[in-house]
């Protein structure tokens, strides 16, 4: 009894000091968010409705209520039993039918199998541990060499160059096919992009690299300018796009898509249990949102990130010839909010930014960095 008595003072004290985490950041609450269900919703340049199909992931639905057993666990059980199955039946392989259905099965559970595993392998390089290669501590000390320190104000565009950095940082083999690339002054120079694509770790590694794109750029002044709208819409509309780093005043957001003229957002400010992401099996819960939020495009602010993301150079190419068309026609009689153009940024007076192992951030590169200082808003 005094042990059960523990646990419930222990678990009350858990609950109010994340209430007061929350009131004290951000005053987020768990809430539902309602969709109406006779217009469209656009998520990642994918069109859903509501009408003719369901557009959440369905596990999603059932995570909130899984104490025991995760999604995971439940995919890793069910491929247990189909391998244990086929293991008692071993005799019966040297028949000379098979079921068709039973090998469709078995190949559906195997895919299954392997996209949960890089699922959770993805998510463990983002945990709250000093050892992940995209967790707070690893963005913080990159942070550092560009002259910010954990508590201060982190605007789109530092994170651009940051994520940048803890990328061709990462030494884990799983990303050396991708590669980030940050837009210089809202251009972006395709010879650049390529030739990071082209660049590979080994030299008998003749593939192309996958590229994110990461533009930082202004919506506005000081409040974003509602003639943008269209031009948002038209961008998370886009195969191509990974979504926008942004957010209302001094509280950064992730948006995702968009339903009518609200935008359609991630807050991670929501205060969660700890999860150490080096155990097996370990819970999802906290990793995914059964509620997305969605806000009025008004309340945006201008500064944020835009993000692409292409497999390969044509992907790239593709991709350029697409969002170029897009900005000519949302641009009218206005400027472009940020171009492609052909060559190197070199061949336009720029100097090509440098690393080396004492400081990560060139001198080019700190200045940029230091001319988003009114910009930033996102807290690390």
């Amino acid at each position: 009894m005094e042990a059960t008595g523990t646990d419930e003072v222990d678990k009350l004290k858990t609950k109010f000091i994340s209430a007061w985490n929350n009131m004290k950041y951000s005053w987020v609450l768990k809430t539902k968010t309602y969709f109406s269900r006779n217009s469209p919703v656009l998520l990642l340049g994918k069109c859903y409705h509501f009408k003719f199909e369901a557009w959440t992931w369905p596990d999603a639905l059932n995570i909130e209520n899984s104490d025991s057993d995760s999604w995971t666990s439940n995919t890793v059980k069910k491929f247990t039993a189909s391998f244990e199955a086929s293991l008692s039946g071993e005799s019966e392989l040297n028949t000379p039918t098979v079921s068709q259905k039973e090998t469709i099965r078995r190949h559906s559970d195997d895919h299954e199998m392997r996209n949960e595993i890089y699922h959770r392998k993805i998510i463990s390089w983002f945990g709250d541990s000093p050892l992940a290669l995209f967790g707070l501590h690893q963005l913080i000390k990159y942070g550092k060499k560009s002259g910010k320190k954990a508590g201060d104000w982190y605007g789109p565009a530092v994170v651009a160059h940051i994520l940048r950095k803890a990328v061709e940082e990462a030494r884990h083999p799983d990303l050396q096919g991708i590669t980030i690339y940050v837009a210089q002054d809202c251009t972006v120079y395709s010879s650049d992009v390529i030739d990071k694509q082209c660049t590979s770790m080994a030299s008998d590694n003749t593939d192309d690299k996958a590229v994110i794109i990461l533009i930082p750029v202004r919506l506005g002044g000081e409040r974003t300018n509602t003639d943008y709208l269209d031009f948002v819409k038209g961008i998370l509309s886009l195969e191509y796009c990974v979504g926008i780093i942004g957010g209302k005043p001094k509280q950064s957001y992730y948006f995702a898509g968009f339903q009518d003229d609200s935008l359609i957002y991630m807050d991670p400010h929501y205060c969660q249990s700890f999860v150490d992401v080096s155990i097996k099996d370990f819970p999802l819960e906290t990793f995914h949102c059964p509620s997305p939020k969605k806000m009025s495009f008004r309340k945006m602010d201008p500064s944020c990130t835009i993000g692409f993301y292409c497999r390969n150079v044509q992907d790239f190419k593709r991709a350029s010839e697409e969002i170029t068309k897009m900005l000519k026609i949302s641009s009218k009689e206005k400027y472009p909010l940020f171009t492609f153009v052909n060559g190197h940024s070199r061949d336009y007076d720029f100097t090509s930014t440098t690393t080396n192992e004492e400081d990560l951030f060139s001198e080019d590169e700190k200045k940029r960095l230091k001319r988003f200082s009114t910009e930033e808003f996102v807290l690390l």
